[in-house]
C-alpha cells in the first residue's frame, strides 16, 4: 500500500486509539459520546470494550488499518464434552444468535460451566475466563483440562502463566487487563454480578474481546448496578428459573424454618445494646433531626458516641449469629440425618468456628489454604467428614460434593445468597429430595433477614414450606 494511511485503529493500555478522522467525521460516524480527543498523542481514545462495534463501523472505509492483533485460534483436539441437556443447548444457541455477546442466567446446579465450555469449543478462539475467587479459578482450570484436553494458563494466586486460554480472578483481571486486553477473542465472566463493581468493571472495559459471555444464577445487586451488565457483557439472552428446573435438572426440595429464642442472658445483653443505640440516635437528633444510621457509620471512627452505637450494633449481630439455641438445633438436625452429608452455613467466621469446635467437624473459611480446602472437600465427598461448616466461602460457584441437607444458621438478607446456598444441595441425585433448614432467632433482626430471603423465588419454589411464617 502506498500513500498516507487515512485511518488507523490500535490498542493502548486498555483503550483504543483512532487516528485519521476529524472531529466532524468522528461525530458523524460514531456520535459525540464515544470518543475523547487525547491531545498528548493527537488521537481519539475510547475504552477497548467498544472494539467490536468500532471495527465493524470502520470496515470498508478507505485505507483503514486495524492494528489490534487478531486473537489466536485454539484447537481442542481432545475435547470430550457431554451431550448438553435441552435447556443448556438452548442457552448456547441463544448466546450464538445474539452475536456471541450476552448474559446467561441459570440456577446453581443446572450446568452453567458446561454451557460455557460448549461455547468455548464452538468459538475455538483465545479465551480468558474470569472467576471471583481462587478456588473457582482452579476449578475452571480442572474442568477445561478434563473436558477440552487443554492445560490452561493461570493468572492469579502468585502465578503468571499466560496461554491462549487462561483462567484468572476478578482481582487479577482488573489489575492486568490494560496489558492483556488485546490477547483474547472471548472473555467469560463467571458469577458476572460481581463485574459492575467500582473496580472490577475495568476487567470488561479494558478488554477488546468481541465475544463476551456472562454467567450468573442471581445477577441482581443491592446497589442496582446490574443495569450496567448489558453494556459490559451484553443483554440477557437466556434466563431460567429454579421453579422450571426443580424436579427436572434440579432436585425437589423442602424448606423448613425453625424458630428459636435467645436465652435470658443473651436477651438481656441484646436489649441493653438496643437501648444504647437508640439513646445515641435520640441524643444526636436533638441537634440534627435527620441524623440516621448512615451518619453513625460515617462518624464512628472519630465520634465516641457514634462508636458506642456501632459497637452495640455489632454486639447485637454477634448475639444473633451465635445464639446458643442454634447449636442445640444443629445437634437435633445431625441426629435426624445420621449417615447423610450436611452443610452448615454460618453468618460469621466466629460462629463457624463455634460449630466446628462443638461438634468436631471441619470448617472452611475465606482464608483457608488451597490444600486445606481440597482435603476437607475430598473428605466430605468420601464420607470421612459427615458435616461441612462454612461462612461465605461456599456461597458461590465452588463445587461441593453431593449433599442433600443444608442448615442456614446465619447470613445476609440477600436473595442471591439464599439462592446460592440452596443451590449447594440441589444437584439432582436420583429422586432424592433435598432439605434446607433455616434456623431463625425470634424477636431479633434475624427475623427480617429471613423474611427478605423468603421473598426470593428460590424459597417460594419449595416442594413444601414448613415453619413459623413470621
Amino acid at each position: 500500500m502506498t500513500g498516507k494511511i487515512a485511518l488507523n485503529l490500535s490498542f493502548d493500555r486498555g483503550t483504543l486509539l483512532l487516528r485519521g478522522l476529524s472531529r466532524q467525521q468522528v461525530a458523524k460516524r460514531f456520535g459525540e459520546a464515544l470518543w475523547q480527543w487525547d491531545g498528548r498523542i493527537a488521537a481519539w481514545r475510547t475504552y477497548a470494550l467498544h472494539y467490536a462495534a468500532v471495527r465493524d463501523a470502520l470496515l470498508g472505509a478507505d485505507e483503514f488499518v486495524d492494528d489490534v492483533p487478531p486473537p489466536a485460534r485454539v484447537a481442542f483436539p481432545e475435547a470430550c464434552l457431554p451431550v448438553l441437556r435441552d435447556q443448556q443447548q438452548q442457552a448456547v444457541d441463544a448466546w450464538k444468535q445474539s452475536g456471541g455477546r450476552g448474559m446467561i442466567v441459570m440456577p446453581t446446579g443446572t450446568g452453567k460451566t458446561e454451557v460455557a465450555l460448549a461455547a468455548m469449543a464452538d468459538a475455538r478462539i483465545a479465551t480468558l475466563i474470569v472467576a471471583p475467587v481462587r478456588d473457582l479459578m482452579y476449578q475452571w482450570h480442572t474442568r477445561i483440562l478434563k473436558r477440552l484436553g487443554y492445560n490452561a494458563g493461570i493468572l492469579g494466586d502468585s502465578q503468571r502463566f499466560i496461554q491462549p486460554v487462561t483462567v484468572t480472578t476478578y482481582d487479577s483481571a482488573y489489575l492486568h487487563m490494560a496489558e492483556l486486553g488485546d490477547r483474547f477473542g472471548l472473555v467469560i465472566f463467571d458469577e458476572a454480578h460481581h463485574l459492575p463493581g467500582g473496580t472490577y468493571r475495568e476487567a470488561a472495559m479494558f478488554c477488546a474481546a468481541p465475544l463476551r459471555l456472562g454467567l450468573s444464577a442471581t445477577p441482581h445487586r443491592s446497589d442496582g448496578r446490574e443495569v450496567d451488565l448489558p453494556w459490559l457483557v451484553g443483554p440477557t439472552v437466556c434466563e431460567q428459573f429454579i421453579k422450571h428446573a426443580k424436579g427436572d435438572t434440579l432436585a425437589d426440595y423442602n424448606v423448613v424454618r425453625i424458630p428459636v429464642k435467645l436465652r435470658d442472658e443473651e436477651q438481656k445483653k441484646y436489649e441493653t445494646a438496643g437501648v444504647q443505640i437508640r439513646d445515641v440516635l435520640v441524643e444526636k437528633r436533638k441537634d440534627n433531626p435527620t441524623y440516621a444510621w448512615e451518619n453513625v457509620c460515617a462518624e464512628a471512627s472519630k465520634d465516641p458516641a457514634a462508636r458506642r452505637a456501632m459497637q452495640a450494633f455489632f454486639l447485637r449481630k454477634s448475639i444473633e449469629d451465635r445464639a446458643e439455641e442454634k447449636l442445640r438445633v444443629l445437634e437435633d438436625v445431625f441426629r435426624l440425618h445420621v449417615g447423610e452429608r450436611v452443610i452448615v452455613f454460618a453468618g460469621s467466621n466466629a460462629m463457624a468456628r463455634d460449630v466446628s469446635r462443638r461438634f468436631l467437624v471441619p470448617t472452611l473459611l475465606a482464608h483457608s489454604r488451597k490444600n486445606e480446602r481440597r482435603i476437607v472437600l475430598d473428605g466430605f465427598a468420601a464420607g470421612r467428614f459427615p458435616v461441612l461448616v462454612a461462612n461465605r466461602v461456599l456461597d458461590e460457584g465452588v463445587d461441593v460434593p453431593a449433599a442433600k441437607v443444608a442448615v442456614v444458621i446465619g447470613g445476609q438478607s440477600s436473595a442471591r445468597q439464599a439462592k446460592q446456598r440452596l443451590g449447594r444441595i440441589l444437584r439432582r441425585s436420583g429422586n432424592a429430595v433435598a432439605t434446607l433448614y433455616e434456623v431463625v432467632v425470634q424477636d431479633t433482626n434475624d427475623v427480617e433477614r429471613s423474611r427478605s430471603r423468603r421473598r426470593s423465588d428460590a424459597y417460594g419454589s419449595a416442594k413444601r414450606w414448613r415453619g413459623n411464617a413470621q
